[in-house]
């Protein structure tokens, strides 16, 4: 039986099971960031306990979302996304009783796994739940989901602890989840996948520990510097790790991910410059509220708000670039919002000690048009380009691709950006801070032109394919 029945009368309903699930797992990536400070007193950890209160979220979210991608396109991805909601909305309650910072991170961790479970298979549950021809509006509809869970997460979690206890920044998300269980039970399709597979264990454990130490060391680089010991052997772990995970999914019958998809250089363009986005856009908004607030002398709530432009700006232009996508092709606005993004990294260039906020939000504003632009149409081309049985793998990568791309742009753009900081004044002078944004702007040019060019070589090839399938 095929998985994937043409039958899309319950599109829209199964746009609002995914859309919850989206918004949980994003808002909840952002909403504890504020409460960390509260965490700290509350408990008496030190922040480098606290701190893994994120961290261990993040990790495991990376860790498990091409694994539970490949066990959705094996038992069926309703019963994976489901149990997701279940185990999410369960955390949530348990860890708002958390007697002490290990209790409260394990949990977090169990809140990790039911989101991985969410966010690896949203998109390819959405897919098959909407025509080819509206795909680019669909997945236009849940990237707003997402930037709307980035900008209401740190103001909700200030207003939940400016009223409430930090207790009640776990206990939001237990009213919407048991929604979401409910509209997901009812409205996903159960569809029967693809008989006679089996999941490669070996493979799982090579991909989760080559993943688990590029992370880990991405995200110590920010604190310890490449240079530190620990940092290059993890990363030298995960390149060698990975290296055998490669070499045993090529030889083994039923991979966790088929290696031979990457064989199609226009799926693999799509991938590539998706992390590069993602790179550069989670670099600059790390950074930025250091400008913000030791430049531009800015206070808490005044940064919250100009950083807030970028997502409202990729909320608004998201759908209405998945739409235009359905109308006239993918690749051609996915190049518009390459373009965008570099007109926006060359803005930063322009900032400097006396810019003003409306300067910076100039500034800012392509960077999250250019973002909207940009990944409707991406992902779109990216979950048309594999086979029905594939789509959860095609997900769940999608998905770390984003993970990825925020670990790395923290963990390399900041420290590129503290070293120049450094260079110029230090880290707290308004010179070297300034001096250290623009040296990293020009970093993320470079990336994003690199992203350019191959996006363009992309354009023209599937031109050439098409003209070929025409003459033929």
């Amino acid at each position: 039986m095929n998985e994937y029945p043409v039958d899309y009368s319950r599109k829209w309903f199964v746009m609002w099971a995914v859309s919850m699930g989206v918004f949980l797992a994003t808002i909840d990536g952002s909403i504890v960031n504020i409460a960390l400070p509260t965490l700290q007193e509350e408990f008496g950890a030190p922040f480098s306990s606290v701190q893994w209160v994120v961290l261990a979220y993040l990790l495991v979210l990376g860790t498990l979302s091409l694994l539970f991608g490949r066990l959705g396109d094996m038992i069926g991805k309703k019963r994976i996304y489901t149990t997701g909601f279940i185990a999410f909305t369960t955390a949530s309650a348990a860890a708002a009783t958390a007697q002490s910072v290990g209790m409260l991170i394990g949990w977090r961790i169990v809140q990790a796994v039911g989101a991985a479970m969410i966010l690896s298979l949203g998109l390819a549950i959405l897919t098959a739940a909407f025509p080819a021809t509206e795909r680019g509006k669909a997945l236009g509809l849940i990237g707003t989901t997402v930037s709307v869970g980035i900008v209401i997460g740190p103001t909700m979690g200030g207003l939940i602890l400016s009223a409430a206890s930090w207790h009640w920044i776990f206990l939001v998300n237990v009213p919407v989840g048991i929604l979401g269980t409910i509209t997901s039970i009812k409205f996903i399709p159960n569809t029967k996948p693809l008989g006679g597979q089996t999941f490669d264990f070996p493979g799982a454990a090579l991909f989760a520990a080559s993943i688990t130490s590029l992370m880990l060391g991405m995200t110590l680089a920010g604190e310890r510097g490449f240079g530190s010991r620990l940092v290059l052997s993890l990363l030298a772990l995960s390149v060698v790790v990975g290296a055998g995970f490669v070499y045993w999914e090529r030889r083994t019958d039923q991979p966790i991910i088929d290696l031979s998809i990457f064989d199609n250089k226009l799926f693999s363009i799509n991938i590539v410059t998706g992390l590069l986005t993602f790179v550069c856009v989670s670099g600059v908004f790390f950074i930025a509220p250091f400008y913000l607030e030791r430049t531009l002398e800015l206070e808490s709530r005044q940064i919250g708000l100009l950083l807030a432009a970028s997502p409202i700006l990729l909320a608004v232009v998201a759908p209405a670039s998945g739409w235009l996508s359905d109308k006239i092709g993918s690749r051609p606005i996915t190049l518009a919002g390459l373009l965008v993004l570099l007109i926006g990294y060359w803005s930063f260039r322009r900032l400097g000690q006396d810019t003003t906020s409306l300067g910076f939000v100039l500034a800012l504003a392509p960077i999250g048009a250019g973002m909207g632009l940009f990944q409707s149409p991406n992902n779109s081309i990216i979950m048309g380009s594999v086979r029905p049985e594939r789509l959860g793998i095609a997900s769940g990568l999608l998905n770390l691709t984003r993970i990825l791309g925020q670990i790395t742009g923290i963990g390399v753009l900041t420290t590129f950006w503290a070293i120049r900081a450094d260079a110029a004044g230090g880290q707290t002078d308004p010179a070297g801070i300034v001096s250290g944004l623009h040296d990293t702007m020009l970093v993320a040019i470079i990336l994003i032109g690199f992203g350019f060019t191959l996006a363009l070589w992309g354009f023209f090839a599937e031109r050439r394919l098409k003209i070929e399938e025409v003459k033929r």
